[in-house]
């Protein structure tokens, strides 16, 4: 008899999300199976539900690409992994392995790259089908809901700290306290940075005070450019714009200190406002940022195994999925939610 699973899916861009009985998939040739036990919810999940960017999912699919689970079961020749091991199901599903990103070591960029719960079914579901060679290794001491922030959120703020190049002693700006940010603030205070929070919100500042931030700046009460340079002396070395803003990646610019480097990982729409003189005359890099890579993700999730790094997080059941999606819609999730596969 055929085992049956439960799965919130995409039937149609923009709509709320289905709850279907689906067939537990088999693993084939270099898959694997494995047993959901907790899913977080980011907001790309949002985008690829509503179908935002150019390249759209094929309807119907199953959102979710912070995934951990049990390997259930494993396809032939699988030797990554075993039967019983805790991984993750990341964004980053699998890449080729053989063009110049993947071989050096930039395989978050590979044309042929597959992506968790957008162009391959995701962590939505009781079960997951992936790929050995791009799970996450969880840590025995990180629990399932602990660790599923950890693999999109975790190790995009991560990879966006490591990006800004800045060194112990110097100032990082994180610029949006939210899911991403409250991450970052605490990856940036383990890798002995100082951090300037900026957020609209005294109720995120006051969080991002609590983790260990060294100064905040409420972008909607003060000039945040004129604020940051007074706190950190000139500007920051680093700037990471975690914040769906167009407002918060111009001010970013502005609150870069010369030679600094302002680094992009949110993905508000529009056009990117680049004030050219400035970032010339300044000797400012901008970069992009996206996730991060396989090795990229081992170290983010050391820190949380270390107890260095925690997020937020909100228990739901994946039967509250679209009201969950409405309340991030909304702004009104303060951190991370995490959708529980638990036996009830």
């Amino acid at each position: 008899m055929t085992r049956k699973m439960q799965a919130a899916q995409v039937e149609q861009f923009g709509q709320l999300l289905v709850l279907r009985e689906l067939d537990v998939p088999t693993p084939g040739p270099g898959q694997i199976l494995v047993k959901t036990e907790a899913c977080g919810v980011c907001h790309t999940d949002l985008h690829a539900a509503g179908g935002d960017w150019p390249l759209k999912p094929a309807l119907p699919f199953t959102p979710g690409h912070e995934g951990i689970g049990i390997v259930a079961a494993i396809g032939a020749g699988v030797r990554a992994v075993k039967e019983g091991d805790r991984v993750g199901v990341p964004w980053l599903y699998s890449a080729c392995g053989h063009c110049e990103f993947c071989l050096s070591a930039r395989e978050t960029v590979c044309a042929e790259a597959e992506f968790g719960g957008y162009t391959k079914n995701g962590g939505f579901a009781d079960y997951i089908l992936a790929d050995p060679n791009y799970v996450a290794h969880i840590p025995a001491l990180l629990a399932p809901r602990d660790a599923a922030p950890l693999i999109c959120a975790g190790i995009t703020s991560y990879k966006g700290l490591k990006e800004t190049q800045a060194r112990p002693g110097e100032w990082v700006v994180v610029s949006g306290v939210g899911g991403l940010g409250h991450l970052a603030v605490q990856y940036a205070k383990a890798m002995g940075l100082q951090v300037c929070a900026v957020d609209v919100d005294d109720g995120k500042l006051d969080h991002a005070r609590r983790l260990g931030a060294d100064a905040m700046v409420n972008a909607r009460l003060d000039d945040p450019v004129a604020a940051v340079k007074k706190a950190t002396g000139g500007g920051a070395h680093g700037v990471l714009i975690t914040a769906p803003s167009l407002g918060a990646f111009k001010q970013g610019v502005g609150m870069t200190r010369k030679f600094g480097t302002c680094v992009l990982v949110g993905l508000p729409p529009g056009e990117f406002p680049t004030p050219l003189f400035d970032v010339v005359a300044n000797c400012i890099t901008i970069r992009g940022s996206f996730v991060g890579t396989r090795a990229d993700m081992a170290e983010a999730l050391a820190f949380g195994a270390a107890g260095k790094v925690k997020a937020d997080t909100e228990l739901q059941p994946l039967s509250a999925i679209n009201d969950v999606f409405k309340r991030l819609a909304n702004g009104e999730v303060p951190s991370r939610v995490v959708l529980d596969f638990s036996p009830r």
